[in-house]
């Protein structure tokens, strides 16, 4: 399909990214429709002017009138809307998604899909530590990476369009992961980052604590505002990757442990450059 500003875009889940993807498309003079089960969200997002027209039922006539459909699910509940609702879809819809694990979701999505329509994963790699469409906001695509995942299932228009759509959305760079890449990346870069602030909030009682901290303890424990629903449900799906990143986390810091305990300040010293080094990589340019 060719996307452009004739194409009409569905999105399912009207949450945060979902929102954040309605206001950034209706911005840019896409016509966009929301299903979310909350009436508030699909008010809220009316009278931003964000979405034309919404439902908080799966209205079959309703669904068939879009060319690109955009899922803002957990993993679980896109699985069951596919599976009663796809019946739905008009021949030639293209799917996308904003899922945070793909080997456990694109290749189920894939198989059990019509054979006239088409799945192409995708992740925003953006987000807030708030839920729900209250808090959208497209700037937070801005300067962002967006991720497309495509099989060997996948045509290149499919890809193309899945990339343009980032564009679209305002995302800084562009990418192609296999499933399995993502996934090992995301269980580093985000999933593990998520472990380690969980395990930091419950190590200690923060009654008293927030009254004494500096900003290094709030920077790094940010993310610890955590959705438990969606980041378990996210953790499970991508268990064995996720294990491996914990287990090299735990040897690194038993590694520094080890350092401290022997007064091995010269070994200690050579991990702090290694780390100021690879930092560096992440420091966005300055203007």
């Amino acid at each position: 399909m060719n996307f452009n500003k004739d194409t009409k875009v569905l999105i399912v889940g009207l949450g945060l990214i979902g929102g954040t993807y309605a206001e950034a498309l209706s911005d840019k003079g896409y016509t966009v429709g929301a299903i979310d089960k909350r009436a508030e969200s699909i008010d809220f997002a009316l009278n931003k002017g964000w979405i034309t027209e919404g439902r908080t039922e799966n209205d079959s006539e309703f669904i068939a009138g879009f060319d690109l459909v955009i899922f803002a699910l957990y993993p679980h509940i896109f699985l069951e809307w596919l599976s009663e609702n796809q019946g739905a879809l008009k021949p030639g819809t293209l799917l996308t998604d904003v899922t945070g694990v793909k080997s456990s979701v694109v290749y189920k999505v894939q198989d059990m899909l019509r054979g006239d329509l088409e799945f192409i994963g995708a992740h925003p790699m953006a987000g807030r530590e708030m839920s729900g469409v209250e808090f959208a906001n497209k700037e937070i695509f801005k300067g962002a990476n967006y991720i497309v995942t495509p099989t060997e299932k996948n045509t290149e228009a499919a890809i193309e369009t899945a990339e343009e759509l980032g564009r679209v959305l305002g995302f800084k760079t562009i990418s192609r992961l296999s499933p399995e890449e993502h996934d090992e990346m995301i269980g580093f870069l985000s999933q593990l980052t998520h472990v380690i602030a969980v395990a930091l909030m419950v190590c200690k009682d923060s009654t008293k604590l927030a009254d004494y901290t500096g900003d290094s303890f709030r920077d790094l424990t940010r993310i610890a505002k955590i959705n438990d629903a969606m980041w378990s449900e996210l953790f499970l799906l991508n268990k064995e990757e996720l294990l491996k990143q914990i287990d090299i986390f735990s040897d690194k810091l038993e590694e520094l442990r080890e350092c401290i305990a022997t007064d091995d300040a010269e070994t200690m010293r050579a991990m702090m450059r290694l780390s100021k080094e690879r930092r560096g990589f992440f420091d966005k340019p300055t203007k």
